[in-house]
């Protein structure tokens, strides 16, 4: 088992199913040495999850769930894209974070802090990345949390 699947092993966690696209877009693009993966949602292995609005229906640590579920969605595409070798890897540039919240609601950095610390611990010092994390009033499927992601890798 190569070592980022086995610190995740570690930590409770394992990689999912590759989520297909879910409409008119393909979940990630090569370009020079950046892979761009799409946004992905907390749904793991095609089951819905985390569904609501933090600070509504949803706390801020389920919030942090839904983000570290799209983290393993992230780099189950990672390891797609890189056809499973993880030595391709250079490391995560950015992480984009979308939170479904309420208007009031202002803690958008804790929530996506669950796929921050996730990224962190899975690839060490390679998995520390710019980020940001923004409120919106609504997400795809009513999900909690949306996260697309950077990473610089070898070609």
């Amino acid at each position: 088992m190569p070592a980022i699947e086995k610190r995740l092993a570690e930590l409770g966690f394992t990689l999912p199913k590759v989520a297909p696209a879910a409409a008119n877009y393909v979940p990630y693009v090569i370009s020079g040495d950046h892979l761009y993966i799409a946004g992905q949602i907390p749904f793991l292995n095609g089951e819905k999850m985390h569904i609501g609005r933090v600070g509504e229906t949803l706390s801020v640590e389920q919030g942090q769930e839904a983000a570290r579920a799209c983290a393993l969605n992230i780099l189950a595409q990672l390891k797609d894209a890189i056809a499973g070798d993880w030595g391709h890897l250079v490391r995560c540039v950015k992480l984009g974070g979308f939170v479904n919240a309420t208007s009031d609601f202002d803690q958008h950095p804790a929530v996506i802090n669950g796929a921050s610390d996730l990224m962190v611990a899975a690839l060490g010092e390679k998995g520390k990345h710019a980020r940001f994390a923004v409120g919106a009033s609504n997400l795809p499927f009513g999900v909690a949390v949306e996260i697309d992601a950077i990473f610089q890798i070898r070609v």
